[in-house]
């Protein structure tokens, strides 16, 4: 598997982060096939740049061609040049392996205020891709935070699922949600709801959670028990 993070790809306004990984995905399907795009939330600070939320993204690919991870490097760089906005700050990164001082640097992030050559450091020791695409380079910081958090399989909410389009709303049978390998859980009791409906909300967002993933929900009303409604996590 290989994991490619992006983060401060846009301005406000502007397309988000999640819609370029999105397009991203759709441009390299020939030669990578995704298994998931997951946005991760960051540290939440004033001192912290961002357009709204200061969340990242993660893009899992499997290699279906030829193509090695420099190529695959030089084909993001692209996209991602091709499609850059002024005033974004974006930063790149891509591993297919990830060890633990990449994951741990990726926890911080989501509580620690840290800085762009600690980034460049840690990717540096470690031999991972890490490059930032314009302006203050400082996207790489989130780049390399979004890989580590990845390789955990229990960070973030999922944008995209394998090849499945961006579909579903509203009501939906918890049979087709677990077509999509989701697995459905009571938030409140950790227990798996294996019938019934979901109200997913505008867009199916689960979560990524000890390497599964998890649509959480809780019971809409007591006179409706069999009808869920989703829980948007970070």
């Amino acid at each position: 598997m290989i994991y490619v993070g992006i983060d401060d790809t846009d301005v406000a306004g502007s397309r988000g982060t999640n819609q370029l990984a999105r397009a991203m995905v759709a441009a390299l399907a020939a030669e990578f096939r995704c298994r998931r795009i997951v946005r991760h939330q960051l540290l939440e600070d004033p001192r912290v740049p961002c357009t709204t939320k200061n969340g990242s993204a993660s893009i899992l690919l499997e290699a279906v061609g030829s193509a090695t991870i420099c190529e695959l490097a030089e084909k993001c760089r692209a996209l991602m040049l091709s499609d850059f906005i002024v005033g974004s700050d974006p930063g790149l990164c891509i591993a297919s392996t990830v060890p633990p001082a990449v994951s741990e640097f990726g926890l911080r992030c989501k509580s620690e205020l840290v800085e762009r050559s600690e980034a460049e450091a840690i990717a540096r020791r470690h031999g991972i891709f890490l490059e930032g695409l314009g302006g203050t380079r400082d996207g790489e910081i989130g780049a390399l935070a979004a890989v580590g958090l990845a390789a955990t399989g229990n960070d973030g909410r999922i944008v995209q699922i394998a090849q499945w389009p961006d579909d579903l709303s509203g009501i939906q049978a918890i049979d087709v949600l677990v077509q999509r390998g989701l697995v459905v859980e009571d938030y409140a009791s950790g227990e798996p709801v294996v019938s019934g409906r979901v109200d997913v909300g505008k867009h199916l967002r689960p979560n990524r959670r000890e390497g599964r993933d998890v649509l959480f929900v809780e019971t809409m009303d007591q006179t409706h028990l069999s009808t869920y409604k989703a829980l948007r996590l970070p």
